[in-house]
């Protein structure tokens, strides 16, 4: 049995709840409200001096970090750290906005040129009928030809797993109805109380998607191109109004 002793309370005492969250409350720190990212511009680069790059690229080399800030102001551009683990550290002056615009721009194109490959499953068991097989054989077709991966499988239940070699002859079965869009990755084998392979898209397919996905990604740059030359044209075209 364990016995709780309450201390008394001195006259003019703080709750020991309260006192515990005087003494546990941090101090504020506004620094700790900016969360910034990317690589650090201007005035929050603290360092004493830097080795400076100008706009064109050429060496300014070492200078103070506040004639480094003076110069890119003076050409409206910005000072942008970009080793900061040089010493000293290597700047360089940019408009920020404009690289961060191109660089985003890059990684769209990157994204739509980018080709992700998954990994279908097709579900048999050595009972499935004929029908049934030409039906998943259909299924993985259109995965082959969509550029994906297919991993047939076929699972054993109770006595079954005593006759491998009807779940063998299905996934042969496989094989054999797509050898011209397919080639075995991983020939049939066993897993615990399954057996398994996978079949993926051969390179007349792989390319073939591959010249889809690049001809959708110039499409879709031409109209990105359209469009921001359209917005362009309709800035000059709209009225100036005098204030």
């Amino acid at each position: 049995m364990r016995t709780i002793i309450a201390l008394p309370k001195s006259k003019g005492s703080v709750p020991s709840r309260r006192r515990s969250l005087a003494i546990g409350k941090p101090r504020f720190d506004p620094r700790r409200t900016q969360q910034f990212s990317g690589p650090r511009i201007n005035d929050r680069i603290r360092v004493p001096e830097v080795r400076v790059i100008g706009a064109e690229g050429e060496m300014l080399g070492i200078l103070a970090t506040h004639e480094a800030r003076r110069m890119a102001r003076e050409k409206n551009l910005d000072l942008v750290e970009v080793n900061p683990k040089a010493v000293p550290p290597v700047c360089k002056v940019m408009d920020y906005g404009k690289y961060k615009y191109e660089e985003k721009k890059k990684q769209r194109e990157a994204g739509r040129t980018q080709i992700v490959v998954e990994l279908k499953e097709i579900k048999l068991r050595p009972k499935t009928d004929d029908h049934d097989l030409d039906v998943k054989v259909k299924h993985a077709r259109r995965f082959l030809e969509e550029g994906n991966k297919v991993k047939v499988t076929c699972r054993f239940r109770g006595r079954e797993i005593t006759h491998p070699e009807t779940a063998e002859k299905q996934l042969h079965f496989f094989i054999e109805k797509l050898t011209d869009i397919g080639q075995v990755e991983l020939t049939p084998r066993m897993e615990a109380k399954t057996m398994i392979c996978i079949i993926a898209p051969t390179q007349e397919i792989r390319a073939r998607i591959r010249a889809l996905v690049a001809k959708k990604a110039r499409e879709m740059e031409k109209a990105e191109q359209e469009r921001e030359q359209h917005e362009h044209e309709h800035e000059q075209h709209e009225p100036q109004i005098e204030g």
